[in-house]
């Protein structure tokens, strides 16, 4: 696929975040030369006046949007109208300007909160309008959700070629792992790991266990992301995801057992457990562009775990 980006103007929005520094290295290795990358805050694409300085300075023939306000349970709790807010003045700006500027292609990334609370499993793409999203995350992941209408409208309108995918939880070397705003993987790693230098016997984690999730390799999240842009052009949504299931207690296990903690595991119930099930039908991506996930679940934890110990604080 050289070919394909080497004559590209290419602008990643998040480039320098988890999953966008992935991806623009896995640009640059398919042959990418020009890549323009907004740095929040220089770049505030929730103003409309940012974003046409961005959409200027870059020239960009393809747009992948990966900038998002984001977080875990705690955080969609505490920040649900900046959630909501940012999230949709960020896509639905941005989609709209680059429509006027002529950009040839949008690569808009959704987000699995923006799934019924209770849809069934596998989620199928055609499931996403059965239900109102879990409670917890629903604000972020409608704002999300607009993008997909957005992008549908703007193609049958105005023939625009826009695509919408929808990537589960993600992991892997170089996640966010601040307490106060990280996901379940990172936060747990760092919990047991931090227990582990202290010598607590014991780390509380929320909810009851019962949920389950699915996780996304990092790597492999880039590699979906990039083979959509290549050869995907349809309305329909997209999931990205590995259709692994796992319970947050056995996940929470296992994380314990990698670290080497050998205390307790005290279930906070009075916290949210978030949504009962996620898991993905990932037929569709693998049918459209070929897209399979790669990474053995416990490899990639390992890979997470020596990561931390490594860098963290």
């Amino acid at each position: 696929m050289s070919e394909f980006w080497r004559e590209r103007r290419v602008c990643v929005t998040g480039g320098d975040g988890f999953l966008g520094q992935v991806v623009v290295r896995k640009l640059r290795e398919r042959g990418a030369e020009q890549i323009y990358i907004p740095v929040y805050p220089q770049i505030d694409l929730t103003k409309p006046e940012d974003i046409d300085h961005v959409l200027e300075e870059s020239q960009a023939d393809l747009i992948i949007h990966l900038a998002a306000q984001v977080g875990g349970i705690g955080a969609n709790r505490e920040h649900p109208a900046e959630f909501f807010y940012s999230n949709l003045m960020m896509g639905v700006q941005l989609m709209h300007k680059a429509w006027e500027r002529g950009v040839d292609k949008f690569v808009a990334i959704g987000t699995i909160c923006a799934y019924p609370k209770f849809t069934p499993v596998p989620f199928k793409e055609d499931d996403l309008w059965i239900g109102y999203p879990e409670e917890t995350n629903a604000p972020y992941g409608l704002a999300k959700k607009m993008l997909l209408v957005q992008s549908q409208s703007y193609r049958q309108q105005y023939d625009w070629n826009s695509i919408f995918l929808l990537p589960v939880n993600l992991y892997g070397p170089g996640d966010n792992f601040n307490p106060a705003s990280s996901h379940v993987i990172p936060a747990l790693i760092r919990k047991f790991v931090e227990a582990q230098d202290a010598g607590v016997d014991e780390v509380v984690v929320w909810g009851d266990g019962s949920p389950t999730r699915e996780f996304l390799y990092v790597e492999d999240a880039a590699e979906g992301i990039l083979k959509a842009a290549e050869g995907y052009n349809a309305s329909d949504p997209v999931n990205l995801g590995s259709g692994m299931e796992i319970s947050i207690k056995d996940l929470a296990e296992k994380i314990a057992r990698m670290t080497g903690f050998e205390g307790k595991l005290v279930w906070d119930t009075d916290k949210p457990n978030g949504q009962p099930r996620r898991c993905l039908d990932t037929s569709r991506a693998w049918d459209q562009f070929g897209f399979k996930a790669q990474m053995d679940f416990e490899n990639g934890l390992q890979n997470t775990i020596d990561w931390f110990v490594k860098n963290r604080p």
